[in-house]
């Protein structure tokens, strides 16, 4: 398809270069790094954005090294720049990732967090040869490395390692840290949340700010956590998140990168299914999904199949991942309005959908269509980026239809009643299901709207291939809760009007009201404008559990 190379998978940066992979140059995050004024930087991205090969470069390029290293950076941006070259292999790095740190456990996050900051040390250990590391010092690191450490005394491994290294090489030190978030999601999944939020809080305060060794720090991650007081104290470290300006092109590639790497033949097509996201007022795509397609040719989700989304999917599972209108008004391509606050707290999310629907925008299966600053605090609207991720949220939601029911024949009986006009199967299934949804999700609690509009997405992502399904929306003179119509005029359409029962009404009143709203508001022209060849209108009335369902016309002929 190309004659570039994409280097699918890998993230180590000597590797990927000596390897003759297609390189989209970045380099000049080293650049704007070494100009930053911060001691130390962090950069919360959605996941495959190129966090950790960054890391890698950044590493390759100021680590010091016996062994000359200008051949991995020949031809690029960050050799133009005379003073970032000055700091070309002179500095001592350190460099973990926690990536692979997910435990359901604190004792296994622990131990994890200890495996990884001991093979940091592995690669130091000649330290320990060295007269001119204080003999206190060395005994620490060297009890590091025989597994003596404490729990209480491993916040500051990295202090002690970069003090050594500064006595060692005469220079301050870089550290860089990948996926600092990665336990901390753990933690909030399997309650130890507060527990590992005190350990890095200690962890970063000993190496990023209480560090006189320290040259810089350049930490990646997914969420900005900074309300669950990780940072504490650390202000010094600028968080720099996709709605900010500066650095918005360093992860993902912009429109000039992908023009210059696919066919222009294309890119339409790519567009739609892989950019969207808008990082700092820059259109970006998503940078996994177009190396894999440029290596396989072909339209399909990579991203959401590419790694681990347990949070999502805890998320999902826990809360219904929001059943409300603002999930049917995503589905259908409409924006949602939303404060943005890329501050998020994952103990909020529980409690506060704002809080849900802002992680999502920062884990990148959101983007802002627009947004400004107003009185010091964002405001802006929310979509669906593109088609890969559209994928996500219809496979959450037909997940959760197919949870209610006991097969997915039961689906399909549902919808083939809904178009033959049969509402008491429509009735007996609606009851059934929601019976089955009530036990399942322990949603004694819930608002029985939520499942209704769980209903109606399900519907949403059932139907799709044959029917356009809109809720809420404007026909006739009124919005209809539901309007089904066919794509291919012939097919028939259907008009469905919801209400709770109210404590002073009965079933059938409820359902007469709602049938006359149809009828009065005309709810039917739009579907019959789209070329249906009939339209079942039905007046559903819901009250918990119970649901009744009738056919207008059948309702309004036996009124008085």
């Amino acid at each position: 398809m190309s004659a570039f190379i994409p280097g699918i998978g890998e993230s180590d940066f000597r590797n990927f270069r000596e390897a003759g992979f297609g390189y989209v140059d970045k380099s000049f995050f080293i650049s704007d790094m070494l100009a930053d004024p911060a001691l130390a930087l962090r950069f919360p991205r959605p996941r495959r954005f190129g966090k950790t090969i960054n890391l890698s470069m950044l590493r390759y390029f100021l680590g010091k090294s016996k062994e000359d290293l200008s051949h991995l950076f020949e031809g690029l941006a960050v050799t133009r720049d005379a003073k970032a070259m000055q700091h070309f292999q002179r500095h001592p790095v350190i460099s973990v990732s926690f990536k692979d740190v997910k435990a359901d456990t604190l004792s296994g996050t622990m131990a994890g967090i200890h495996a990884q900051l001991m093979t940091a040390l592995i690669e130091h250990r000649y330290l320990l040869d060295d007269p001119r590391i204080d003999p206190t010092l060395a005994r620490l690191i060297r009890r590091v490395l025989d597994g003596e450490v404490t729990h209480d005394e491993l916040p500051y491994v990295f202090q002690w390692l970069s003090q050594a290294l500064h006595a060692h090489h005469g220079e301050r030190v870089v550290i860089l840290i990948d996926e600092y978030d990665t336990p901390v999601q753990s933690g909030y999944m399997y309650d130890f949340f507060d527990k590992i939020v005190l350990f890095f809080r200690s962890f970063f305060s000993a190496c990023l700010k209480d560090n006189p060794a320290l040259f810089k720090g350049v930490l990646t991650g997914i969420l900005r956590v900074s309300k669950e007081n990780m940072f504490s104290g650390l202000n010094h470290i600028m968080a720099y998140s996709i709605i900010d300006t500066n650095y918005s092109t360093v992860f993902g590639f912009t429109e000039d990168e992908v023009a210059a790497i696919i066919p222009p033949e294309r890119l339409q097509d790519v567009r739609d299914w892989y950019n969207g996201y808008i990082f700092g007022g820059h259109v970006i795509y998503n940078p996994w999904s177009i190396l894999n397609y440029i290596r396989e040719g072909l339209l399909k989700p990579y991203w959401v199949n590419s790694g681990s989304s347990d949070l999502i999917d805890y998320l999902a599972a826990k809360l219904g991942l929001g059943l409300t209108k603002v999930s049917e008004a995503l589905l259908q391509g409409e924006a949602i309005d939303m404060p943005i606050d890329s501050n998020i707290a994952l103990r909020d999310i529980d409690k506060n959908e704002d809080a849900l629907w802002n992680f999502l925008l920062f884990a990148g299966y959101l983007k802002p269509v627009q947004f400004e600053l107003v009185a010091g605090r964002y405001y802006g609207k929310l979509a669906i980026p593109n088609r890969e991720v559209k994928l996500v949220f219809e496979d959450m939601f037909r997940n959760w239809l197919y949870k209610a029911a006991p097969s997915r024949d039961y689906i399909d009986d549902l919808v083939q009643a809904i178009f033959a006009g049969d509402a008491e199967t429509i009735q007996e299934i609606l009851e059934d299901m929601f019976l089955r949804i009530l036990s399942y999700q322990d949603a004694a609690g819930r608002q029985p709207e939520k499942l209704y509009h769980g209903l109606i997405l399900g519907l949403l992502v059932h139907l799709e291939n044959e029917y356009d399904v809109r809720s809420n929306r404007e026909s006739g003179r009124g919005r209809a809760d539901v309007l089904i119509r066919p794509k291919t005029p012939g097919n028939p359409g259907v008009v469905m009007e919801f209400k709770v029962l109210r404590r002073s009404e009965t079933p059938e009143q409820a359902l007469v009201h709602a049938a006359k709203q149809v009828r009065d508001r005309k709810y039917a022209e739009d579907v019959r404008a789209s070329g249906a060849s009939v339209v079942h209108e039905y007046a559903m009335v819901f009250d918990g559990k119970r649901a009744w369902v009738r056919k207008v016309e059948a309702l309004l002929d036996a009124a008085p």
